[in-house]
């Protein structure tokens, strides 16, 4: 019986619908190698904007390169103790955070988790049964819109507070100053 009822479960997956969010350059100003409370700045609209997600049924689930824990800048405890203070500042304004995903390897290691490979992304769909084809990411990087194609996801948009991009080249659905202007292109 109970092997039945995992059979059915499994072919009818849960359809959660996710906004991804890069998170230095997306949701807080991009500072180099981020670990200190005080240089933590929020991108001005990013509580405004991940309500309106909520409004329309999405998870939030956030991803990002880490690589100054790998390199020694900062320890993994201080990039946590980070994480906890922003996701209280989230929960304080009302939103949910369903995960976040970190990647804290430097580029040489060559991990399957940084940013643009896919592995954050797909272990996000796993444990939580992300519809990719519903879902959207939002990334300051071409790296973040190549990590969404690899996991499935066509539903991108790059924006400028973060770091510079070549508008002319990113294979991005939508580019836009700011998470704000999201709000214009995502629908539902």
């Amino acid at each position: 019986m109970t092997l039945l009822f995992r059979l059915i479960i499994r072919s009818h997956p849960m359809s959660i619908k996710a906004i991804f969010l890069d998170r230095d350059g997306v949701i807080n100003k991009e500072v180099g190698y981020l670990h200190k409370f005080e240089d933590f700045e929020f991108i001005s609209g990013i509580f405004k904007s991940c309500k309106y997600f909520q409004s329309l049924g999405y998870e939030i689930i956030i991803l990002t390169n880490q690589s100054g824990i790998g390199r020694g800048y900062y320890t993994e405890g201080d990039f946590l103790r980070l994480n906890k203070w922003m996701l209280d500042q989230f929960f304080l304004n009302k939103i949910n955070i369903l995960d976040v995903y970190y990647c804290p390897h430097r580029p040489e290691d060559n991990c399957n988790c940084r940013k643009p490979k896919p592995g954050m992304f797909l272990a996000a769909k796993e444990e939580h049964g992300i519809d990719m084809d519903k879902s959207w990411m939002i990334g300051d990087k071409e790296a973040d819109i190549q990590a969404a194609f690899h996991a499935g996801i066509t539903n991108t948009i790059l924006v400028k507070s973060g770091h510079q991009i070549d508008e002319i080249s990113s294979k991005s659905k939508y580019i836009l100053d700011s998470v704000i202007n999201s709000e214009s292109v995502i629908r539902n």
